[in-house]
């Protein structure tokens, strides 16, 4: 019986110095933490949604989805070999050009009017904060840090783990001009070394002017926030970039809602929609979107274009890998007709030619 005890308070204390690893961030304190107090979508001592948003569906519990997840069996669950990819040297694109690249999953680089975005990016081999678990599809981890031009602007829209990675972070530090992020998530940012005067947080509705005449918008999403144990402390978000004449809506993690029709009827139309499309699942539809919720979600935004992502790269629910492309493209040949873009992982999108065609790839 000591023996036993012994043991747990080992693991005990394990745990604990572990959870005290700076990769989890850090809570806000101070006048951040009164600037989110002050927040409409603030109350009860956490952020809120605009509709009621329960973690999963009626009926589900979280021991059910973690069975699921660890034991279920799912045919095609990962690629038999490796992702089809393009390797494109981001670094060496001309100044001029107007592209966009995805790297699977959510992250992407934009350059717009010479001017060069990044959004959520990870570049490590993991998912999570426990190494070897949710590692990257071979030919999804290409692409590191060091390929990365100097950046004008870095976008965040939450702090999970898949789209905010510290060791990812720590390696931009010294090319990312300014980051831009939901607000509280900058407390991560300035406890992993990021200067204050770098961070830009945003509560939805509130837009800044960035150089050469681009704004940026923070809009909601339908999803939930948290590093750690206690969720919804920072903000999870959306953003509408306005680059002269040319419009995209940078969509985070979200379910689907009616938010979407009145950032389209607010802010819309949009020449490109990037919408998250994968690791969805009816137990958890109210926080991420089934694939015929991205196609209503695009004719609402009034998008001329979508870029289905969260796909592709990691898996982190239940359904064969190349499931959520072949379901989004498959239900749009059969109804809507919306121009689903369909690069592959480190291809470049031509962002002003809208009659450029893309491969079903994940056929191959």
């Amino acid at each position: 019986m000591y023996i036993f005890f012994v043991i747990i308070a080992i693991l005990l204390a394990m745990g604990f110095a572990f959870l005290k690893h700076p990769l989890f961030g850090k809570a806000a304190s101070s006048e951040r933490l009164q600037r989110i107090k002050q927040s409409n979508n603030y109350r009860d001592g956490e952020f809120q949604n605009l509709s009621h948003t329960p973690a999963m569906a009626e009926g589900v519990t979280y021991f059910g989805v973690i069975k699921e997840l660890l034991f279920s069996k799912v045919e095609e669950a990962y690629p038999i070999d490796s992702v089809p990819h393009v390797k494109t040297d981001i670094a060496k694109l001309p100044a001029d050009l107007n592209g966009l690249v995805w790297f699977g999953h959510s992250s992407y680089y934009m350059q717009i009017d010479r001017i060069k975005f990044l959004v959520d990016p990870v570049f490590t081999k993991n998912a999570s904060p426990l190494y070897g678990t949710n590692k990257a599809f071979k030919g999804a981890d290409l692409t590191l840090s060091e390929d990365m031009p100097n950046l004008d602007y870095l976008l965040l829209t939450h702090d999970h783990y898949d789209h905010l990675d510290y060791t990812t972070f720590k390696e931009l530090k010294d090319k990312v001009g300014h980051i831009i992020c939901p607000l509280g998530v900058g407390e991560h940012l300035e406890f992993w070394g990021y200067p204050a005067i770098q961070i830009t947080e945003l509560d939805w509705s509130e837009a800044i002017n960035l150089k050469h005449g681009i704004s940026i918008t923070s809009t909601p999403g339908r999803h939930f926030s948290g590093r750690s144990f206690k969720r919804n402390q920072t903000l999870w978000t959306s953003y509408v970039l306005q680059v002269d004449n040319f419009k995209v809506f940078v969509g985070g993690d979200s379910g689907y809602d009616t938010h979407f029709k009145m950032i389209g009827e607010k802010y819309g139309p949009f020449d490109l929609a990037v919408l998250e499309n994968g690791q969805y699942d009816h137990k958890w539809k109210y926080i991420h979107m089934m694939p015929e919720e991205v196609l209503l979600a695009t004719k609402d935004l009034m998008a001329k274009r979508v870029l289905p992502v969260h796909s592709g790269k990691f898996k982190l629910a239940n359904h064969p890998w190349k499931e959520p492309l072949e379901k989004v493209t498959s239900l749009n040949d059969a109804g809507p007709k919306l121009q689903v873009i369909t690069p592959k992982i480190g291809e470049l999108v031509d962002l002003r030619n809208e009659n450029q065609v893309f491969e079903r790839w994940w056929r191959q």
